[in-house]
């Protein structure tokens, strides 16, 4: 199994390109079960991930066509093409599904399209239970029918197409948004949102479907309208950049005290993100291609933060923060809102010298002067790259275990950060034990 090996202390300075969105990359990919036309997705992230679902799809009858020799070249002229001309198969099997918990958005579009479906229960990183309920719930509002048995949803449209009905989720749900988003699209009549994710990864499967033919009033709002049509037809569309990775790597320029600019991404994107890293010190500017994250001349201060659903603080960036704070002059608090099993990664992080207490929902991060190299473990995707990020400014040599973690989430990580400056390198492990 890789590992990762960092030999840490060296300030980063240079240029960093950012990919398109993971998490909206694995959204719009199932929408191409909505129609019989082609789906055409550029700027697409080399993931993992991304390959699960991939496989996924083929499963279900998609036919897949990658070109990358695209005019814009790189990652940006990287184009999927999906074509659901014959859906062939509507089950969603366990052994594809168990590694990633975005599998479970064929649910809502084999429902809308096929009447029936049936998915195994998610799985993803181990952060949280993170149910599917309000999922069926909301799909069982629009006339399905649904039974759990043997690790499966058996789901089931009497009639076969779904119908229009006012959604009130109870608390916020990205993946319930967006199931229901998909399904509502075909279904018949009226489909209202309430209490929706307003996550940009929800802006964008909404802009690409409406440019697939939907009907969605109040796109980037709580309440979103669906109009459901008879078909929908395909359509060219390009994936949002990820704010997770540039957020993640503006902390690899602070954490380094060094000096980064990140191209191809927008800076309204991380605007919960920039206003924590600003008020800890860090300058941040627009440049032509992206922005300028600067810390070369910053003395840093620790700084609480709370995660949110969006527009609040993600908590898929609380992980990258707490490793900042370790190095920040101070005290910080971190309040973790979102899942109950994120702190995974505090252990790992006081092995490397950095000083955190969890008190629950909370942790203390009193920062230090200097980390200290240590072999560490990764536990899921966003801890292991925040023990990356801690291993940049450590002093000596850290080994991260368990990188598969890391690979899900983020592209060629070791060869952007050595392009940087970053003593940093992929190693192969050959230990049966591992």
């Amino acid at each position: 199994m890789d590992k990762i090996r960092i030999l840490g202390g060296t300030p980063l300075k240079g240029v960093i390109t950012i990919g398109g969105a993971k998490n909206a990359a694995l959204t719009l990919m199932p929408a191409c079960l909505l129609t019989d036309g082609t789906l055409s997705l550029s700027n697409l992230p080399h993931l993992v991930d991304i390959t699960t679902m991939a496989n996924l799809l083929a499963q279900h009858g998609v036919e897949m066509s990658l070109d990358g020799n695209s005019p814009e070249g790189g990652h940006t002229g990287r184009v999927l093409e999906l074509t659901a001309r014959d859906i062939t198969n509507t089950t969603a099997p366990y052994d594809l599904v168990r590694r990633m918990r975005a599998s479970v958005l064929v649910l809502g579009p084999l429902l809308a399209r096929c009447g029936q479906a049936r998915v195994s229960l998610p799985g993803g990183c181990a952060i949280g239970t993170r149910p599917v309920d309000l999922h069926l719930k909301a799909l069982e509002q629009m006339g399905a029918k649904i039974e759990l048995a043997e690790g499966y949803i058996d789901a089931k449209v009497p009639g076969g197409r779904l119908k229009g009905a006012h959604v009130i989720f109870p608390m916020v749900t990205v993946g319930g948004t967006e199931n229901v988003l998909m399904a509502a699209t075909l279904a018949e009549g009226e489909t209202i949102i309430s209490n929706a994710a307003q996550e940009p990864e929800i802006t964008d499967l909404a802009q690409c479907l409406v440019a697939m033919g939907a009907k969605i009033e109040g796109i980037g709002t709580p309440t979103l309208r669906v109009t459901g049509v008879d078909r929908l037809h395909g359509a060219r569309y390009s994936v949002v950049p990820d704010r997770i990775e540039t957020g993640t790597y503006a902390v690899a320029a602070a954490i380094t005290r060094g000096q980064v600019e990140l191209v191809g991404t927008r800076r309204d994107l991380m605007t919960s993100v920039e206003k924590v890293l600003v008020e800890a010190g860090v300058e941040i500017s627009d440049t032509e291609r992206g922005m300028l994250v600067k810390a070369d001349s910053a003395e840093l201060v620790g700084v609480d933060i709370m995660t949110e659903p969006f527009p609040g603080f993600p908590t898929d960036m609380q992980a990258q923060l707490m490793a900042l704070m370790a190095t920040a002059s101070g005290a910080s608090m971190m309040t973790e809102t979102i899942f109950e099993n994120r702190f995974m990664h505090v252990p790992e992080l006081n092995r490397m010298g950095a000083r955190i207490n969890v008190h629950g929902s909370s942790a203390i991060v009193r920062g230090v002067k200097q980390l200290s190299g240590a072999p560490v473990m990764a536990t899921d995707l966003r801890a292991s790259v925040s023990l990356v990020l801690a291993g940049l400014a450590a002093k000596g040599e850290t080994i991260v275990n368990r990188v598969y973690h890391l690979d899900r989430g983020y592209e060629r990580v070791e060869e952007k950060l050595a392009a940087c400056g970053a003593r940093i390198e992929r190693i192969k492990d050959n230990d049966p034990a591992e």
